[in-house]
């Protein structure tokens, strides 16, 4: 049986990758911080809030449905446990297994680190913008 996802821990987890706190969050949204850490705490929420979280947050509904920790550490971890060759394996050919789930799996990491890059320059252009035009004045 597969465990359900709990939609509040994703967005409390990309709100922290984004280094927003709840209160900022929250101020964006229009509610309350006691607001903002109730949906948090949620396994579920309404289409239309995560919508909203979503774009104050630069992720799609769908990023934030499908994002997991653990699938990222485990990619990383997999990774750096099978590069680890000491001096004396130099030349040494290791057999590659592909597994087709997670070959998906790392395509999709892949777009969400791509989006989640646009996102941060995004945002830092904007904020370039921003000191641009207080220094104008």
């Amino acid at each position: 049986m597969t465990k359900p996802t709990h939609i509040g821990r994703k967005i409390s987890r990309l709100r922290e990758l984004k280094e927003m706190k709840q209160e900022t969050l929250a101020e964006a949204l229009g509610v309350s911080q006691q607001a903002v850490s109730k949906i948090e705490q949620s396994e579920t929420i309404e289409e239309l809030t995560l919508e909203r979280i979503g774009k104050v947050l630069g992720f799609s509904p769908e990023i934030i449905r499908n994002y997991n920790d653990e699938a990222i550490i485990n990619n990383i971890q997999n990774n750096y446990e099978g590069s680890n060759a000491s001096a004396n394996n130099v030349g040494v050919n290791h057999q590659c297994y592909f597994n087709d789930a997670l070959v998906e799996e790392n395509k999709r990491l892949i777009e969400m680190i791509k989006n989640l890059n646009e996102t941060l320059l995004k945002e830092k252009d904007e904020r370039i913008a921003l000191l641009e035009k207080m220094l104008v004045k």
